[in-house]
């Protein structure tokens, strides 16, 4: 599928939690788009209302790749601009917009691709980490269930660069213990909690400390989205 009139497509990076964090150029973009496609329809819907943009509105995850991707290819093949945004953050990071990039490339080559930046947890977290970021490893969310173990089986390699990885309020306990395991009572962490949003916590403290403060899901302090960081050994 090529067409020398195709259109753009603008990757959105939208707030994690502080709306006044979005950038000039994504509402610019959001207001300039022929469709705004969301993997949830919902919390978009509610960052348009806030800057009163009112725009076509589709879903877009990863139950709905096929049909969704198919449908944003044709509207970039007829010149559309289309804006693309996850939950939060920026897309493609911990999300499918990876495979609709991908698609879009590999399908029509032609359209323009461009990146609107903006916030992102991982580096968020980063920055206020103390931790030598030059170089790190991001692992995304750990899985859920199947290679569950593994994956933190493998964190007790990783002692050259800070490790980052994301974590649900449902399975931050299970994942704090599993740290324990793996790394002993005294590896240092830093732990992001609702990062840019009022209840905002920023905890520093060895994976003993971690799992006391944040193992019980019953517990204020377990609620919110988690960031993780594991310092250099």
């Amino acid at each position: 599928m090529t067409n020398k009139k195709a259109g753009t497509l603008w990757v959105v990076a939208t707030p994690i939690g502080n709306l006044d964090d979005i950038t000039l150029r994504a509402l610019q973009c959001l207001k300039d788009a022929d469709v705004i496609f969301a993997e949830d329809t919902r919390v978009i819907a509610k960052l348009l209302a806030h800057f009163e943009i009112k725009k076509p509105l589709h879903r877009y995850d990863e139950h709905s790749h096929e049909t969704a991707s198919g449908e944003i290819l044709v509207l970039l093949s007829e010149g559309k601009r289309i804006a693309f945004v996850s939950d939060a953050g920026t897309p493609g990071i911990a999300d499918p917009g990876s495979r609709l990039v991908a698609r879009t490339c590999t399908e029509l080559p032609d359209a323009k691709i461009i990146p609107i930046p903006g916030a992102s947890a991982v580096t968020a977290l980063l920055s206020v980490s103390g931790a030598n970021s030059n170089q790190f490893v991001f692992l995304g969310f750990a899985p859920h269930k199947k290679g569950r173990k593994t994956f933190f089986e493998e964190l007790r390699a990783s002692t050259v660069w800070p490790v980052v990885f994301y974590e649900s309020p449902h399975r931050i306990g299970k994942a704090l213990e599993s740290l324990r395991e793996v790394l002993g009572d005294e590896r240092r962490l830093i732990i992001g909690r609702e990062l840019t949003k009022a209840h905002e916590e920023i905890f520093r403290g060895t994976t003993k400390n971690a799992a006391e403060r944040f193992g019980s899901g019953e517990t204020q302090e377990s609620r919110g989205e988690f960031a993780i960081v594991i310092t250099q050994s």
